[in-house]
């Protein structure tokens, strides 16, 4: 699970360069060249393919139509891609490699309105007007690659592609430079309906591309949250264009969802035993070390089913022994109070740094245990 969110977290903003697509995939003539190394990252996971000791980073990763950006909201773009593509991909067969076919000045172009001066662009061209319900809003936020391929040895070639696209549920806007801030209301019909509209031009597109012509393309739809939310969003429906296909036929909803604990206002828990749980686990904690700052939970649930729990407990104190002493604590109620069946989180910080790591899959028994700078 932690090897898994390492590699997706490597991504970097890619610079500009003037080409439609990027033909950056090794071909079977150039495969002899380079040298090819794969890491497993772990149970259920997709075996990475490196090209020369080296992870291969997506030259489209970070870019978005505006700067509304949410780091957790990336995140989970990119984690529940994953996810999507085993349904396609069975890691059994395919390894995973960051996104090669798309570069940074076609997907700028994507993402931007579509203007006379931009033909290409997948958002809807400004109609002038300021009213929330009135303008044209920006719709496409992200896009997000993954490739999937075949081989081995030094013979690797593309076997399918992936594509997230963040479809905005809130699109922020200003009337004059520098003005207030406004913002429009995406509804998940009108999401779901732009994006099926949009994912479809963007397979046309591709299968002009000869490599891109006989490989199944899955598409996510993602709706993002509010830029200031604390937890991210989630994918709400997919599908896959066959080989040879231009289109998606057939779209399979998703039913993903994300909640902070404790919850805030008028908001109900999910699942009330979770969030049981979830309290018990605090209370015995606080209790026993009361310079604590805040314990927080994020949960997400796959089918009304909790898959994910990761926990932040924000301390007060610095002392070894302390640490160490409070770790042993976070460990036992863990064990005490929390699921068992399902991945398990905890990272336990000062506002500065993160003193101790706790950490758990699925099935496992046992807690893995790292503090920092301890033994």
């Amino acid at each position: 699970m932690a090897l898994a969110g390492a590699m997706l977290t490597l991504s970097g903003c890619g610079k500009l360069k003037d080409s439609s697509l990027a033909n950056n995939a090794t071909t079977t003539s150039t495969a002899k060249k380079k040298s090819y190394q794969t890491t497993n990252t772990g149970k259920n996971g997709y075996t990475v393919l490196m090209k020369n000791g080296r992870y291969v980073i997506s030259p489209i990763a970070g870019l978005t139509a505006t700067n509304n950006d949410n780091s957790v909201d990336t995140r989970e773009l990119e984690r529940g891609l994953i996810q999507i593509s085993k349904n396609q991909f069975s890691p059994n067969q395919y390894v995973f490699q960051e996104g090669q076919y798309l570069d940074t000045s076609t997907v700028t172009d994507w993402l931007t309105r579509k203007s006379k001066s931009n033909p290409k662009g997948l958002n809807p061209a400004d109609n002038g007007k300021t009213g929330p319900d009135t303008r044209n809003p920006i719709y496409l936020e992200e896009i997000v690659e993954q490739d999937y391929l075949t081989g081995s040895g030094s013979k690797y070639q593309l076997g399918g592609m992936s594509l997230g696209l963040a479809m905005n549920s809130v699109d922020y806007y200003q009337k004059k430079r520098n003005g207030a801030e406004f913002k429009t209301e995406i509804s998940r019909a009108e999401q779901k309906a732009q994006g099926e509209k949009i994912a479809n031009e963007i397979i046309a597109r591709l299968r002009k591309k000869k490599v891109l012509k006989n490989i199944p393309i899955t598409i996510g739809l993602f709706s993002k949250t509010e830029k200031d939310s604390l937890v991210g969003g989630t994918y709400f429906a997919y599908g896959t264009a066959a080989a040879n296909s231009s289109k998606i036929t057939k779209w399979k909803s998703v039913s993903e969802k994300m909640q902070v604990l404790p919850t805030t206002g008028n908001e109900k828990a999910i699942n009330s035993d979770d969030a049981s749980h979830f309290n018990d686990f605090k209370a015995a904690i606080q209790n026993y070390f009361p310079n604590i700052s805040g314990v927080t939970a994020t949960l997400r649930y796959d089918n009304d089913k909790l898959a994910q729990e990761n926990i932040s407990i924000t301390t007060q104190f610095y002392g070894y022994e302390q640490i160490q002493s409070f770790t042993r604590l976070v460990l036992s109620s863990a064990k005490k109070y929390l699921p068992n069946n399902v991945p398990i989180e905890i990272k336990i910080g000062s506002v500065n740094d993160v003193q101790a790591l706790i950490a758990k899959e699925t099935g496992d028994s046992d807690y893995q245990v790292h503090v920092y700078g301890g033994e």
